[in-house]
């Protein structure tokens, strides 16, 4: 068993985009070394990544395949052979083979009689087959953006390709990357290190080869590295802690290949500035980590991740270089604090003309017009539905949600839009309530408040449905309105148990253009479906039996689903899903043959039909009645009661009778029993063994 190693060298990767490819090019290396049977029972693949590289290290590769026996079959004896004499079916196939004409042999199956040949396949070693299909695995990986770098030259990649590592214990690979040949030398830190190339006795030692040369090449280590040396770093602050930042930590975990850590500090008089600003400016811009004291406020003090070890002089150096910058962006920040505030938020909607919202719709003034009335559209249905609140600050939030674009602060600080708008609300003495619903009107989450329900439904219908209406639909893996987001926000709101709306309330509130109206609807539906599936997790075939039934009330379709997940354990349920898939093939070929569905007068029905029509019309007044109750769970329950029946009818009844009268007697009572009894889910679409 030998041990193997990929090593592709880099320019520096965008920090976002390595996760996604070191996860990517460790399963593309598995399932090739799979599909090869070269991957040994005790198989291990570890992935490595730093900014300059992506690394696979493999334990356990088999030396080369096994050889295989297969068996072909080719044409009919009677075609390969005439009168026992070969044709040129038979010679065309052995030459397939690679087997002489007089080693075929005749193969007898279900089908008849064929010619057959037994091939024994050498398998190919691990170095060839690497070297043959790992390149193209390579430059397949998906990368968000890339690029070309060799003139004339067809790959693409995130960033060139600088140096690549292929070994099979100590061997070299003789694969070739993007015009890079395969060799046994790494490249340590670029500073730390230098350029000195790190020779790799052998795949086993990338690890340590690497440390040796001031990289970390394990992701979970440099993590680890960070956390403790920012809890290192904040000690020497009592009573200080590092503000716990997942997002921040993924970033300078892949802005790094040997992290430190250095405390600074700023005046404490940015304080006064809203903490939303100050970490802001902290994090996003400068890749800086907040400190807060023991009442959870925020210290004058940050933490940088440095891709380096220094000295103490080098440090200070650092330190005081670090803190310089932000001191300039916190001097900014409050220079466009105070500025915007000589201009009240209620005197800039004038000033939403000047923003453009899409070229092909207009403005953001014309959006808070479209929005106000889709927020009053929604508004008059809650009310109907006898929900109070307040719907005075609801419609000044929407007024003024999207005046903070025109302020110095969100233009500099683009990520805080809403966020500064409600902070500026406050600070100019509206109410706290209209604050809250501008501050949090971009929130992934569907906030608990019915005006901001309303005014986060509003905002995401009417941007679809303008959206939809002159063409930017979401194709693929393009989105670049973000509509699937807004969609999903649309579904998490309509969820909540204190918002008495549907996704149809939200369609006519905003109504689409007629062309479009449909395509809205179906891309709710599959914004629904996702939400279904991905987010609540229930099987792929209770959801489409779900929204086959109705896919309208969010609220409902959650309940239906929850009831249908418990349900289809049972083994009557079971057999009536399997039923009801009957019923509708035997239906669709009635369709298809142009049978009547209608029960003809005076035909008289066999007892076991009779009998399934009796049940179902004794039934379906009280399963109509718990539906309307939502009490789905005892629907169903009363519903698998049928399966003795239904059981007995499709044992006894020849349901597509010669007899056009009771044939169509017989197609109209399961047309009844399908309709009757599939409004909370369409059983067909239940998977059962």
């Amino acid at each position: 068993m030998s041990d193997f190693l990929l090593e592709i060298g880099l320019e520096e990767i965008p920090a976002r985009m390595i996760a996604g490819a070191e996860a990517e090019l460790g399963k593309r290396v598995t399932d090739l070394l799979t599909r090869e049977r070269l991957l040994g029972t005790s198989g291990k693949v570890g992935t490595y990544s730093t900014p300059r590289r992506l690394a696979v290290l493999v334990r356990d590769v088999l030396p080369s395949q096994a050889d295989t026996e297969e068996k072909l079959t080719g044409p009919s004896w009677k075609v390969a052979f005439k009168d026992g004499m070969p044709t040129p079916a038979a010679d065309a196939f052995a030459k397939k083979a690679g087997v002489p004409v007089a080693a075929l042999e005749k193969v007898t199956n279900a089908k008849g009689e064929y010619v057959g040949a037994t091939v024994n396949r050498l398998g190919r070693t691990a170095a060839e087959i690497l070297a043959a299909e790992l390149p193209k695995e390579v430059l397949s990986l998906y990368w968000a953006k890339n690029m070309y770098w060799r003139a004339a030259k067809p790959e693409r990649f995130v960033r060139p390709v600088r140096w690549v590592v292929a070994l099979l214990d100590s061997a070299i690979v003789p694969l070739e990357i993007a015009g890079i040949a395969a060799g046994d030398a790494s490249r340590g830190h670029r500073i730390l290190h230098g350029d000195a190339p790190v020779l790799l006795a052998k795949a086993a030692d990338y690890q340590e080869s690497l440390r040796a040369a001031s990289v970390v090449v394990e992701v979970a280590e440099r993590r680890h590295i960070i956390r403790k040396a920012l809890d290192a770093a904040t000690r020497t602050v009592p009573g200080a802690r590092w503000r716990e930042d997942a997002a921040l930590i993924e970033t300078v975990v892949h802005l790094t290949e040997w992290p430190g850590v250095v405390l600074g500090d700023f005046e404490p008089e940015y304080l006064a500035l809203p903490e939303e600003v100050l970490v802001t400016v902290m994090r996003d811009h400068q890749k800086y980590f907040a400190v807060e004291a023991a009442d959870g406020k925020l210290a004058p003090h940050f933490l940088a991740v440095l891709n380096t070890q220094v000295d103490d002089a080098g440090r200070e150096i650092i330190r005081h270089g670090n803190a310089r910058v932000l001191r300039a962006r916190f001097k900014d920040a409050q220079f466009f604090w105070d500025f915007d505030q000589k201009t009240p938020l209620v005197d800039r909607v004038e000033s939403l003309k000047n923003v453009t919202f899409q070229k092909e719709l207009g403005s953001y003034y014309w959006k808070t017009e479209q929005n106000l009335a889709v927020a009053r559209s929604l508004a008059a249905t809650v009310r109907a539905g006898g929900v109070n609140f307040d719907e005075v600050a609801l419609l000044k939030a929407v007024e003024l949600a999207k005046t903070d674009l025109t302020t110095e602060l969100v233009k500099e600080f683009t990520e805080l839009q809403g966020i500064i708008g409600g902070l500026y609300a406050r600070a100019q003495g509206l109410s706290d309530k209209v604050a809250d619903l501008i501050y949090y009107q971009y929130a992934h989450y569907a906030p608990l408040i019915i005006e901001a329900q309303i005014l986060g439904l509003a905002d995401r219908i009417q941007t679809i449905t303008a959206m939809f209406g002159i063409g930017n639909i979401p194709t693929g893996s393009k989105d670049p309105f973000a509509l699937r987001r807004a969609g999903n926000i649309i579904v998490n709101i309509l969820a909540e148990p204190n918002l008495p709306l549907t996704l149809r309330d939200a369609l006519r509130a905003s109504p689409a253009n007629p062309n479009t109206e449909q395509q809205v609807a179906a891309f709710l539906r599959e914004r629904l479906h996702f939400y279904l599936k991905d987010v609540r997790g229930f099987a792929y075939d209770v959801v489409n039996a779900v929204l086959a039934a109705s896919a309208d009330d969010v609220r409902d379709a959650i309940a239906r689903a929850e009831a249908l997940t418990a349900a289809r354990e049972s083994a009557d349920f079971a057999a009536i899903s399997a039923a009801f898939k009957r019923i509708k093939n035997i239906l669709r070929q009635a369709q298809e043959k142009g049978f009547v569905v209608q029960a003809a007068a005076g035909v008289v029905l066999s007892s076991e039909a009779q009998q399934l029509a009796d049940a179902a019309a004794a039934l379906a007044p009280r399963v109509a009645e718990l539906r309307q109750q939502r009490a789905y769970a005892e629907a169903l329950a009363l519903i698998a009661t049928l399966r003795p029946t239904v059981d007995a009818f499709f044992d006894k009844v020849m349901v597509l009778d010669p007899d056009p009268a009771i044939r169509g007697a017989h197609l109209a009572l399961i047309d009844e029993v399908l309709r009757g009894f599939s409004g909370i889910a369409d059983f067909s679409e239940i998977v059962t063994a």
